[in-house]
């Protein structure tokens, strides 16, 4: 499969090497510095695009890969909440294929599933109250993480005591707290911590004055999510529109 890589930091040079590894062909490499090549016939010739650059850049990377006729797998995050009515339309009326997740680890699929389960068990049990943390490297932008935030909507949506989340309190390298603990009952906090080069640590946790039930996913590294992505991209060549992980992975 011929592969364009639209953005070529730590994520873009792994997903590279796994790509290169199962057989496939980068046939076109876009950053910052050469944007003028998503109008080129090496990028028009790639069968998918996968994205990962900022919260600001994706959806204008979206479009510019559209407009050569390109299918986009994307880990990108922050946009959804300008632009998720322009590509859900994009990707159910205009012909356009987006499949986006804000984890592509499989690990995480799974961890999705189990939170789901557990959140639909809790629903009956209103002693326990939820909240989330999650911990990322020094460089992450988005606090909280997609991640956080997909895993937070999901025990929301199986919980009727939580009408939806809030940003809680933001632990910065130096220490410093930003934000605050104080979260009305029928919001679910999620906190996050930044701190050294940590992939990524997800706790979604039920405390009750009897006793906790936690669960927690931690990433040793950044080879799962490659991985997810390229796997992700194999699954596009072959399918269109609007797709996620849930059309991947079967739980």
């Amino acid at each position: 499969m011929k592969i364009a890589l639209i953005g070529y930091g730590k994520m873009g040079h792994m997903i590279e090497e796994i790509a290169l590894q199962r057989g496939h062909e980068i046939v076109s490499i876009i950053d910052v510095d050469n944007m003028q090549d998503f109008d080129s016939d090496a990028f028009r010739s790639a069968e998918v695009a996968i994205e990962f650059t900022n919260p600001t850049a994706a959806y204008d990377n979206y479009l510019r890969a559209w407009k050569q006729g390109v299918k986009v797998v994307s880990g990108s995050t922050g946009w959804l909440s300008e632009h998720e009515a322009d590509v859900r339309r994009a990707c159910t009326q205009q012909g356009h294929t987006l499949f986006w997740a804000s984890n592509f680890s499989l690990g995480v699929a799974i961890f999705s599933a189990v939170n789901k389960y557990l959140a639909r068990i809790m629903n009956d049990y209103p002693a326990y109250d939820v909240s989330e943390v999650e911990t990322h490297h020094v460089h992450k932008l988005d606090a909280p993480s997609g991640t956080a935030i997909t895993l937070a909507e999901q025990v929301c949506e199986c919980l009727d005591r939580k009408r939806g989340w809030v940003k809680g309190q933001v632990r910065q390298p130096d220490g410093t707290l930003e934000g605050t603990d104080q979260t009305p009952a029928d919001l679910l906090r999620i906190d996050a911590v930044r701190e050294g080069e940590v992939p990524g640590i997800h706790a979604i946790t039920y405390d009750s004055e009897a006793d906790m039930i936690q669960i927690v996913h931690s990433a040793h590294n950044r080879k799962g999510f490659a991985l997810g992505a390229v796997l992700a991209a194999e699954f596009t060549a072959t399918h269109s529109g609007l797709l996620t992980t849930d059309d991947l992975f079967h739980f």
